[in-house]
């Protein structure tokens, strides 16, 4: 009997032994040189939607009944490595130890770090409109259409899905980096920490992130930790004829030390006398420093300081006339100082960043992580003032004389075009005279102003010209904390709270007297009122009357704006066997204010003190899912709906001059929607996306000189004023495509193709304000609508191969093709006054078909770049040593990657006359693209 209980024993109890021993394959990942454990290498099983990550310690585990049988592939893929592909037989209960695994990096991965050079030169061109551009938004991603469009297509100015960068994230160390008074992140503010940014996580779209609701274009969050960094230096110099000539940088990494400490330093320096461009000086240095301390098994603290001062000089968009007489790398804003090159439009940044962050592991499945971030310091950007006078007194009434010429050798009344500008009365010789002058020349003559200075100081006069500086001082402090809990084996929920605030001081002052002795602070140009005379209404702050001002001193406009922002986010991301879903949502509150340190001779009543307080309530909500037709065909969609306040800029419609807000200011709406299809195979990968955005009730804010206007209520038609338009209703729509093919082992195939179709959606409002005219003067609808959003071409193809050989060599090159972008259209010219007199009555030679040709909107040609990428590594005993180089638009085609009309002539008559002529004297304005350019990186690891 006993037997026979033992016997039914066994037989109950070992089908749970045998099935007890689960099917499982661990094993851990380090790097193939230095032999450092590497966290965060995301492994798939191929073919199949089975995926995990390794530990902090470089370790990773497959644990699951619905482990496919027989032979598979695992696949290791981490930013800054070559993909790895690793066969494995997979057999039901055996627990299988593969052991280390090793990742080797990945040289191409340079390749990924070229697309920073150009986003300064972009960066540099915001004042005159958006042509900035994502590509360091989308560095992170292994996406084949997102890759070109960082590093193929970012010089031209493409936007994917046209998209500004106010419409992405960029974060560190889940800090959000944007900027409030404009949306956009500062990429000068970081600029040279190449090796320190490798690990970037990056969210296409408003796809999930676990630090963000996020935006239309993406969210980047970079990875500054010490503890991420692998034991080891790297050192490095590279040379261009891009927007620097030489770059030199080092790093160190300590790996884990003795009782839980790890650093991480980096320094470099990049430079130049001028760039691609004549003129634009680069002078750039950056230092960064981590340190990490584990406090116990279950805390870590890290802290984190970077600070990359920089200057760069600017350049000119040009028109036509000027393109003819001087060529694409003509600049305006420099000329020869004492055989030195001096530009008279430099950008320079000092903003220091400091970042404290904890992290806390709950528990196994709960991480909480709390964030300080500190930013302060100064932007810069410099220009000749030329308005210098002299106070005067006749007869009891106080007045300025003065003032001086432009000095802008581009400036249109010393081009030809301007003394041939009367058919009837044309003077050629003068022409001549001005043709000959601007092409032996045509730069700025520094000796003649400060001549004229030293001249008007013998007589005890004031300078003429300066170098005025416009700052903005800013002091931005975040907090914030993220949780990370794993609720079941397959939903994930993250969460977040934020707090900004920002103090920013705003002014010019005085960077240079050239030769002088004081500069008067008064607007020269200013007018008087029945109720104010010229001499109060000149005044820049009429609490300190006539100032005569030096280097140093602030003058014309000086005040500060706050800034209060405060964010809650929530998300919940579900992973099953046949889809994967997710939904979040977010609220925010925002608040602005300025507040007048001047008191504004024109803008008397409004301009000294504090403005009303501006707050916005916004909320938003997203979702997503892709349904997993098969290990291969994958389905994705995702829908968002939110509100957005405006940013800081385009709140006050003159916030130099005075206190008064955007009128019936509204936060923007966004709506969007995208649905895409992905196939992976080991022979190939392909995404194939359509897309939908609406982005309502935007506000924009300009500035410029006018002629023609009407309804001023005075006999004259000219004003330098500031253009405010609200309402703005847009549109994008389009397809993307990205697909790679593995030929063979060595041989990679890929295309690219982006189609869109970016337009005003609607009308919007068009109101100007200046000082020139009392009260804001509405003209009513602006006719927009179906016209094209400018910002680079919105339709781009690329196909290209990459050859990798398995002696570490490779070699690349792409051909890239790029129609439809065009130039940025006048809102002024599309409303009412264009076709009305001076006198506010109709124009009565007005003709509708002429009128439809002058406003048409120019698209510009089409053009084909090819590029060519390649390098080689070695390793010789524990060092890696290699270089890699890069060969851009390689014919040295010639292409517009942007411009905008002039708004000068704002009506029919104006504007029919000017482009009549042969060179019209305000014409639109273009910047180039670069011909053929080279970039080459020498580096050791060690």
């Amino acid at each position: 009997m006993g037997n026979k209980f033992l016997l039914i024993l066994l037989w109950i109890w070992f089908p749970y032994t045998s099935f007890s021993q689960a099917t499982s394959i661990r094993g851990s990942v380090v790097d193939g040189y230095s032999l450092e454990e590497i966290s965060s290498v995301k492994m798939i099983i191929e073919g199949t939607f089975i995926e995990t990550e390794t530990d902090a310690n470089g370790v990773f585990l497959f644990s699951s009944e619905d482990l496919p049988e027989g032979n598979q592939v695992l696949v290791f893929t981490k930013s800054g490595y070559a993909r790895q592909r690793i066969p494995v037989v997979i057999i039901r209960g055996q627990q299988k130890d593969l052991g280390q695994i090793l990742l080797t990096p990945d040289i191409s991965e340079e390749q990924r770090q070229i697309g920073t050079i150009s986003l300064s030169d972009n960066e540099l061109n915001e004042e005159e409109g958006s042509f900035d551009n994502l590509s360091g938004l989308l560095q992170a991603s292994r996406d084949v259409f997102l890759n070109a469009a960082a590093f193929d297509f970012s010089a031209t100015f493409f936007r994917p899905r046209g998209f500004d960068s106010d419409q992405g994230k960029l974060l560190i160390n889940g800090i959000e980096m944007n900027k409030i008074f404009n949306g956009r992140p500062q990429w000068s503010n970081w600029g040279g920490l190449n090796d320190v940014q490798r690990t970037q996580i990056f969210s296409m779209g408003i796809s999930p992130s676990e630090v963000s609701f996020g935006g239309l274009a993406g969210t980047t969050n970079i990875i500054m930790r010490a503890s991420e960094y692998g034991e080891g230096g790297r050192i490095s110099y590279a040379a261009s004829n891009r927007s620097y000539t030489g770059r030199v940088m080092a790093t160190y990494n300590s790996g884990e030390l003795p009782a839980g400490w790890a650093y991480s330093l980096s320094i470099s320096r990049r430079f130049a006398k001028e760039g691609y461009v004549d003129g634009t000086l680069y002078d750039a240095n950056s230092v960064f420093l981590a340190v990490e301390k584990d406090l116990s098994e279950d805390h870590s603290l890290n802290f984190t300081v970077f600070y990359t001062p920089n200057i760069r000089g600017k350049s000119s968009a040009n028109t036509q006339e000027v393109f003819e007489l001087k060529g694409r790398r003509y600049n305006s804003f420099w000329g020869y100082q004492d055989n030195q090159i001096r530009n008279s439009r430099l950008r320079e940044i000092k903003e220091p960043v400091f970042m404290l962050n904890h992290f806390w592991q709950i528990s196994e499945k709960i991480q909480l992580n709390n964030n300080i971030s500190y930013q302060f310091g100064s932007v810069g950007n410099s220009r000749i003032d030329f308005g210098g006078t002299n106070r005067v007194t006749f007869n009891g009434q106080e007045s300025f004389v003065g003032g001086g010429a432009n000095p802008d050798p581009a400036y249109y009344q010393k081009l030809p075009g301007y003394f041939l500008r009367f058919e009837d009365n044309a003077n050629y010789e003068a022409a001549y005279r001005a043709q000959q002058q601007f092409a032996d020349n045509g730069q700025i003559d520094w000796s003649s102003l400060y001549s004229a200075n030293l001249n008007e100081a013998a007589t005890g006069g004031n300078s003429i010209y300066v170098i005025a500086e416009d700052r903005n001082d800013d002091q931005n402090f975040t907090t914030n904390s993220i949780l990370t809990a794993r609720l079941k084996e397959n939903i994930e929920l993250n969460a977040k709270i934020s707090y900004t605030s920002l103090k920013s001081e705003n002014f010019a002052s005085v960077k240079d007297l050239l030769g002088g002795t004081g500069y008067l602070d008064i607007d020269f140009f200013a007018e008087g009122t029945a109720e104010m005379t010229e001499a109060d209404a000149a005044q820049s702050d009429l609490r300190n009357r006539n100032r005569i001002v030096t280097e140093g001193d602030r003058f014309k406009y000086n005040y500060e704006l706050f800034a209060d922002v405060a964010e809650a986010f929530a998300q919940i991301q579900y992973k099953f066997s046949g889809i994967d879903f997710f939904v979040a949502g977010n609220i925010s509150q925002t608040s602005y204010q300025r507040n007048g340190l001047f008191q504004n001779g024109t803008y008397a009543e409004n301009s000294f003190g504090k403005s009303e307080e501006l707050y916005f309530t916004n909320f938003g909500i997203k979702s997503g899912a892709t349904y997993k037709l098969s290990g291969r065909h994958l389905i994705t969609t995702n829908l968002a709906f939110y509100t957005k306040a405006p940013n800081l800029r385009n709140s006050f419609s003159n916030s130099r001059q005075n206190n008064e807000t955007v009128a019936g200011l509204e936060s923007e709406t966004l709506r969007f929607g995208d649905l895409s299809y992905r196939f992976r195979s080991p022979k190939l990968n392909l995404r194939l996306t359509g897309y939908y955005a609406e982005i309502l009730d935007a506000t924009e804010i300009s500035f410029y000189y006018a002629d023609g206007l009407s309804g001023l209520g005075r006999t004259g038609t000219t004003a330098f004023v500031q253009e405010v338009l609200t309402g703005i209703s847009k549109e994008h729509l389009g397809i993307e495509l990205g697909a790679e093919s593995q030929i063979t082992s060595t041989i990679k195939l890929k295309a690219a193709a982006a189609l869109g179709q970016y337009i005003y959606a609607n009308n919007p409002n068009l109101y100007l304000t200046s000082s020139s005219f009392d009260d804001a003067v509405n003209y009513g609808t602006s006719y927009l609508k179906n016209y094209h959003i400018p910002g680079g071409p919105q339709r781009a193809a690329q196909l290209g191969f990459e050859y990798r050989d398995p002696d570490y060599w490779w070699f690349g090159t792409t051909v890239n093709f790029f129609s439809h972008g065009f130039a940025d259209v006048s809102p002024l010219t599309r409303t009412a006054n264009f076709r009305t007199d001076a006198d506010g009555l109709p124009i009565l030679s007005y003709d509708e078909d002429i009128a439809r040709r002058l406003l048409k909107q120019e698209q510009f040609d089409d053009y084909v770049l090819v590029n060519a990428i390649g390098g080689k590594s070695w390793r010789i005993k524990d060092y890696y040593l290699g270089f890699f180089c890069s060969l851009n638009n390689i014919f040295d085609v010639l292409y517009k990657t942007g411009g905008y009309e002039q708004s000068r002539n704002a009506n029919f008559l104006s504007l029919k006359e000017d482009r009549e002529r042969d060179q019209p004297l305000f014409a639109s304005r273009y910047w180039y693209g670069n011909g053929t350019t080279y970039y080459i990186n020498f580096y050791l690891r060690f």
